[in-house]
């Protein structure tokens, strides 16, 4: 099993409504190293949900549920998308400000490659962060 960090600004698509839905495609991603990544996603992979721009807090966990297929929002067919699906929320969420002030995460992609949207964890990085956020 693989960990990972994928972001949604929240007025676009929240945790809340991850939840709502339960299993929901992945869709949107135009970076390729984000796409890249979402390839290399397995079922059964974790990843954190991670509120960018507004709250910029991982506030739950999701897990895939269906490996990278075409985006259907992708008009050009290059990209692709995958299902993922609400397991828990984070009981505390745990802030970017939280992850740069920690030792242990100092060498984290979310903070050596920020504006990625979809991005590998170590598997230390996720047992880090659960203990941080109260899993």
């Amino acid at each position: 099993m693989a960990f990972w960090l994928m972001k949604s600004e929240p007025d676009v698509w929240s945790w809340a409504q991850q939840v709502k839905k339960g299993i929901e495609p992945w869709t949107g991603v135009r970076n390729h190293q984000a796409a890249k990544n979402l390839r290399t996603m397995a079922v059964g992979d974790k990843a954190f949900f991670y509120h960018s721009n507004d709250g910029r807090e991982i506030v739950g966990i999701v897990s895939i549920v269906k490996k990278a297929y075409t985006d259907p929002s992708d008009e050009t067919g290059k990209f692709v998308c995958v299902d993922v699906k609400a397991e828990k929320p984070m009981p505390k969420p745990v802030t970017l400000a939280q992850v740069k002030a920690d030792a242990k995460l100092k060498d984290m992609a979310l903070i050596k490659l920020s504006r990625l949207s979809v991005q590998p964890v170590s598997e230390a990085e996720w047992k880090h962060i659960c203990k941080l956020g109260g899993l």
